[in-house]
């Protein structure tokens, strides 16, 4: 099954663009050659752009500490496990107490690196990274992969709290959503959601085989989702079949 994701606010768009972003950036520093360590680097610039918001990280603690109360409330039911639910809490706790001792906004720490402040400011152009443009890049380039990626691991330290917090609350807003086996009547669905319920994310599965990609617009009060099939140059169109799929909604 394919899985899609999307989110119905800003906020937890951007959670999802830097879980992405820093799964591809341990993806790639756990390589060896020098290209994959030039777009790792590409890919810590595009985490410190996605999360470069003052009010990103006010957002991230208030979702943990929120997600504590949620879970504090459980204490005494004899359905859950207090062993369970304790370390859960800890772990809550912890994750707030390691992301507010950050300093500033996402990245604030690497400002000051000329060397990496330098090679930011010419990814942006193409070809920008050349020798005769960056010398001491292109050198960094040709340092044995244990000393790039010790530096890789060095700069990226700093953005450890962010990833496990949003890790960890992305993680806990898909649980929190039961899956519903559903079909587009003819290539769409259209559902009315309930009133008093403040959905953040919906999430759809859908057989690979069936050639199709759903296109999907949310809102508080309506998902509409249209099946659609590419055509051999490239351009979508919505198809008239029936098509079951998986979808469930997170709160």
């Amino acid at each position: 099954m394919i899985l899609y994701e999307y989110p119905f606010n800003e906020r937890i768009r951007t959670y999802l663009r830097l879980q992405q972003l820093f799964s591809r950036l341990g993806e790639l520093v756990g390589r060896d050659q020098a290209l994959d360590h030039h777009f790792a680097l590409i890919t810590l610039f595009e985490i410190m752009e996605v999360g470069g918001r003052s009010e990103l990280k006010s957002e991230v603690l208030k979702d943990l500490e929120r997600q504590k109360q949620v879970y504090s409330a459980y204490r005494g039911n004899p359905a859950i496990s207090e062993k369970a639910l304790d370390g859960l809490i800890a772990q809550l706790d912890h994750l707030f107490e390691a992301l507010n001792h950050v300093a500033g906004k996402m990245g604030q720490s690497l400002t000051d690196h000329d060397f990496l402040m330098a090679l930011r400011s010419r990814v942006a152009i193409p070809g920008g990274t050349c020798e005769f443009d960056l010398p001491a890049y292109h050198a960094w380039q040709h340092h044995d992969a244990s000393s790039r990626t010790r530096d890789l691991q060095q700069w990226i330290l700093p953005f450890a709290p962010w990833a496990q917090a949003i890790e960890q609350l992305l993680q806990m807003l898909r649980e929190s959503g039961s899956s519903q086996k559903v079909m587009a009547t003819s290539g769409q669905l259209q559902q009315n959601l309930p009133q008093g319920r403040s959905f953040q994310l919906l999430r759809l599965k859908i057989d690979p085989s069936l050639g199709l990609t759903p296109e999907i617009s949310c809102n508080r009060l309506l998902v509409v989702i249209r099946m659609m099939r590419q055509q051999s140059d490239g351009k979508l169109v919505a198809t008239t079949d029936d098509v079951p799929f998986e979808m469930t909604l997170c709160a």
